[in-house]
């Protein structure tokens, strides 16, 4: 199955490149481009694709403002392609509900890796900002409380530490012993318990917790 993707960056000759580097796996289609957040909401909107893979430096809206736009009002994963591994713009673009984000360095066959990934449902971060992340997390732990896993099965909880652990879908699969269909499922619905956009929040969430894979 294709997937579709909607390529935003304000540089023409980017947003060409980037085309070329997708299509050429035959795995992914670019249905629209945007050179401004502005315009990768509206194209979102009008073209449902199944990722956005999102620049965080443009004029007008930038790409964090445009990604929590983009989760808010489509079914699009956001995956935020950015030249830039500062903290704020890694943190920000999580918090904004960005399913991935990676460097503009990354290497082709890794870029399209990533996108099938987030298409999936699964996260994605650049080795190069993972550290930031989990610096950031002791800090995010103090600062809020605990969170109300109440609404959670025993089934989702243990889902919930699987996204935590950074585990795959299959692979919380595997060690759970059940199908990678069913585990889509318990973690779109981990996600609409818990109110959070995506993955990576949940994953914040289960570490908030203290949860453990049995």
């Amino acid at each position: 199955m294709t997937v579709t993707v909607v390529v935003v960056d304000d540089h023409a000759t980017i947003r060409a490149g980037l085309k070329m580097l997708l299509e050429v796996s035959g795995e992914v289609q670019v249905i629209g481009e945007a050179a401004d957040g502005a315009a990768a909401v509206r194209q979102a909107r009008a073209l449902s694709p199944d990722v956005v893979l999102m620049d965080v430096r443009m004029p007008r809206v930038d790409g964090l403002e445009a990604t929590a736009a983009v989760v808010a009002e489509t079914n699009a994963k956001v995956l935020v392609l950015t030249t830039f591994a500062i903290d704020e713009y890694v943190l920000g673009a999580l918090a904004a509900g960005a399913s991935g984000f990676l460097l503009k360095s990354v290497g082709g066959d890794d870029l399209v890796r990533a996108v099938l990934a987030v298409a999936q449902g699964d996260a994605v971060l650049d080795p190069k900002v993972t550290r930031t992340v989990i610096t950031a997390l002791p800090r995010v732990t103090q600062a809020t409380p605990p969170p109300d896993l109440s609404a959670l099965t025993d089934r989702e909880r243990q889902v919930l530490a699987g996204l935590g652990a950074g585990l795959s879908n299959s692979q919380i699969g595997t060690r759970l012993r059940i199908g990678e269909a069913t585990v889509k499922t318990h973690v779109s619905r981990v996600l609409s318990k818990l109110g959070v956009p995506s993955r990576v929040q949940a994953a914040v969430i289960a570490s908030q917790s203290g949860l453990d894979l049995p």
